[in-house]
């Protein structure tokens, strides 16, 4: 009995072990492996924006002061708070009494100038008449004709007051200085205004356009420059809103600082944004997205494909054999997703971007397949015969 058993159980280990055998002899032709499986997918050169990205704020485009620019009681505020009002437009009314009767009290003071100034034209005649006949003396002569010059600078004078006083009474009326959302009022009804200094009432933002207010670094900046003077680029920018999506009207650049904060390393840039409909308001922060140059003939290459040893960057291209080729690359610029680099490859190479941790040395031979390519469709399992 224990020599059957010993026999059975011998003869279940051999089995095994053939099964084993069969399984391992199954992996390829003569026992090896077969070649790992990379996704890949063709590059091109191509022009390549070159973009930076930062974080600003808009700001208005023009904000005015409303002041009071005479002394006065507000009587009334003839805009509605919050609303866009026109250059020219009435936004405050300022008691004109006082300042009508300043007027007319300079219009009697002209009044009384220009009758002076008659008698002293008179008086000036009769003295240049009486001068041949001597009738008059030197002395009364040149102090008739020094009346009649007093009497006309005085004349002058009083046109000039005349004048101030007409232009204090319009300023009883404060009107917008230019076209923009008119902010809160600073100041009531029966507020004594424009005491020893213009009092501020209210103020003016033009938000159409808007400016916008960012920084780029100084590295960032000096590449983007020396890009654009190689092949130049548009000055465009796109407004990303808080709530992600992009605004629908393109943003132009106006001014590059020329001074380096040196706490941030960052140069100032402002652009001008078009707001026809008033959606924005000014202090909203936004993203901004600028394209400030072009690179010709780049490569772009998503940065997944990007391997990096002593040497540099590289990756690893399928080649015509099959085999995996090791590329190295110049140092190139992240922008998203993507690594872009002026050389290091060629038109059509296959770049691995996906399994490259499949492959253990270049020179092995792999089975390269498009990155997205969609995966084939299961074996439908056979039917269960009854």
């Amino acid at each position: 009995m224990k020599t059957t058993s010993r026999l059975l159980t011998l003869s279940i280990l051999a089995t095994a072990l053939m099964a084993c055998s069969s399984k391992q002899g199954g992996t390829g032709q003569g026992g090896q492996m077969p070649p790992p499986e990379v996704g890949y997918v063709v590059v091109q050169p191509a022009t390549v924006a070159v973009e930076a990205q930062s974080s600003g704020r808009l700001a208005a485009y023009r904000s005015s002061d409303v002041r009071a620019r005479v002394a006065g009681v507000v009587q009334r505020r003839l805009y509605t708070e919050g609303s866009d009002v026109k250059a020219g437009q009435a936004m405050f009314q300022i008691d004109p009494q006082p300042l009508r009767a300043a007027t007319a009290s300079a219009q009697a003071a002209l009044a009384s100038a220009q009758a002076t100034a008659a008698n002293a034209r008179a008086a000036a005649e009769r003295a240049r008449g009486l001068a041949p006949g001597k009738f008059i003396s030197k002395a009364d002569l040149d102090n008739a004709l020094a009346a009649e010059r007093s009497a006309n600078a005085a004349v002058k004078q009083a046109q000039a007051a005349v004048t101030t006083a007409r232009i204090n009474e319009g300023y009883a009326s404060v009107r917008a200085p230019i076209d923009g959302r008119a902010g809160i009022a600073q100041v009531t009804e029966g507020a004594l205004v424009g005491q020893g200094s213009a009092t501020l009432l209210t103020t003016v933002d033009q938000i159409n356009p808007l400016y916008i207010e960012f920084s780029v670094g100084v590295n960032d900046l000096t590449k983007l420059r020396e890009l654009s003077a190689q092949g130049g680029g548009s000055r465009e920018v796109a407004v990303i809103l808080p709530d992600g999506s992009t605004f629908d009207q393109k943003a132009r650049l106006d001014f590059s600082g020329s001074v380096v904060d040196p706490a941030t390393g960052a140069v100032k840039l402002r652009a001008v944004l078009p707001n026809p409909q008033h959606l924005l308001m000014p202090g909203t922060f936004v993203t901004v997205k600028a394209t400030l140059a072009e690179q010709q003939g780049a490569y772009r290459i998503p940065q997944t494909a990007i391997l990096r040893d002593p040497q540099g960057p590289y990756v690893l291209v399928v080649g015509n054999d099959n085999k995996a080729v090791r590329k190295t690359l110049p140092e190139g610029r992240q922008q998203g997703g993507d690594f872009i680099v002026p050389s290091g490859l060629s038109p059509g190479d296959k770049v691995v971007v996906s399994g490259v941790q499949r492959v253990q040395q270049p020179g092995q031979e792999v089975k390269g397949v498009p990155a997205d390519a969609k995966p084939a469709a299961p074996a439908a399992a056979p039917a269960k015969q009854g």
